[in-house]
């Protein structure tokens, strides 16, 4: 069978990050990131190999990036493409797994539009740009909340009016699925474990950061809800706040909506809690370590809400496999998971101080202590994950019989 290829495309308001993937290496054969968009300054960076170079997008334009990988597809891949991933955030109650996309896909997307209006819409864009350029191939949609679709409603809904959620959908979804998917699966084999089974507690932890139990391949509970604000600290999102903060503000400050959405999501977390100096930790963690007081706050504070999250979502599990550590914080930061783990010793978890202390870019390894449940660190792979959705949706596609016309 020939090595089949997904181009994995991520599209946002100004930027786009893609990825070739074969689907017989681990590593892509293409990648790269074309930024501000929309804007003179466009420009697109890629590499492969050791091969590094710059396209100027000089028009700001989705269309003339999306156009601009055309040539570099041809130039690495030596192949047809398979098909076109598409990773988009919010798929709302309308997916539980990768999606063919037509016009019934794109009317999905739009509709959960109001619930990730930052997100969507680019990727809609993105969608329409691409196909206009890849075209004769299958485009798949992989969503983020799509893992998260096997939560029981007593874990999903918000203790709010019925007509909330059955009207307007007002309800937890979840976020960063494609990730806890991945490592969960990549636990189970690491354990030695049949591919998808296990309990673990799952933490992705970067800019913006969430926890998941998950039991045999699937999300059983989440820390993120409706948004991608709720739950834990983050690099500028606050995570969890009283509720009732908004009406405070508005009353005693005089702040907007507009102004109080801004500071919750770009001004808090751990920007926020260290006084304005970075959201993010590896500033963080040097600053602490020569005395910064803010720093040690936000790192405080930031370790022991992820302990927090990931004691709660164990009620969800019948048993604990193991706990792990994810994500550019997650896979990067022994400082992180050291005192995340030290709040979490009442489930006999214990970190080995050698094995946590290995350097970044190892691959998954435990750094468990004695007796104590596993504790993993897992590098995330969600254009891999994408890549693998896409080919078994086009491999179980290829088994349905197809349908007579009358």
């Amino acid at each position: 069978m020939t090595d089949r290829l997904v181009l994995v495309i991520n599209c946002g308001s100004s930027s786009l990050k893609f990825a070739l993937r074969s689907e017989s290496e681990q590593k892509p054969l293409l990648s790269g990131l074309a930024e501000r968009l929309g804007t003179a300054d466009g420009v697109m960076n890629w590499k492969a190999g050791d091969i590094r170079e710059h396209v100027a997008i000089t028009d700001g334009k989705h269309s003339t990036a999306m156009a601009s990988l055309l040539p570099l597809i041809e130039r690495f891949a030596h192949r047809p493409l398979t098909a076109v991933g598409h990773r988009v955030v919010h798929g709302g109650e309308h997916f539980t797994g990768a999606s063919l996309i037509d016009d019934e896909v794109l009317a999905a997307i739009e509709d959960s539009a109001p619930l990730a209006p930052l997100h969507n819409p680019a990727q809609l864009t993105g969608i329409s740009e691409a196909r206009q350029v890849f075209t004769d191939i299958p485009h798949i949609a992989i969503f983020d909340t799509a893992f998260h679709q096997s939560m029981p409603p007593h874990a999903y809904r918000y203790a709010l009016p019925e007509a909330l959620y059955s009207q307007h959908g007002v309800r937890r979804y979840g976020f960063h699925g494609t990730s806890h998917r991945f490592v969960s699966t990549q636990a189970s084999l690491l354990m030695g474990l049949e591919p998808g089974h296990g309990a673990w507690l799952t933490a992705h932890l970067g800019n913006g950061c969430s926890t998941c139990a998950v039991l045999d391949g699937k999300s059983l509970d989440t820390s993120m809800g409706m948004t991608p604000l709720e739950g834990l600290v983050m690099g500028t999102r606050s995570g969890d706040v009283d509720p009732n903060l908004h009406s405070h503000l508005a009353r005693t400050l005089g702040w907007d909506l507009e102004r109080i959405d801004n500071m919750l999501n770009r001004e808090s977390g751990l920007l926020g809690l260290s006084e304005g100096l970075s959201n993010d930790m590896r500033t963080l963690v040097a600053a602490r370590a020569e005395g910064h007081a803010g720093a040690s706050l936000a790192v405080e504070v930031f370790c022991y809400r992820l302990a927090r999250s990931l004691a709660g979502l164990a009620v969800a599990l019948p048993r604990i496999d193991g706990v792990i550590f994810t994500g550019g914080i997650g896979e990067n930061s022994p400082l992180v998971r050291e005192l995340t783990v030290r709040h979490l010793a009442l489930f006999g978890l214990a970190i080995d101080p050698a094995a946590n202390a290995t350097p970044p870019g190892n691959p998954a390894r435990q750094i468990q202590a004695g007796n104590s449940p596993a504790i993993l660190v897992i590098p995330t792979d969600e254009e891999r994950q994408i890549t693998e959705e896409c080919l078994a949706l086009l491999d179980l596609a290829a088994t349905q019989p197809v349908e007579q016309e009358a």
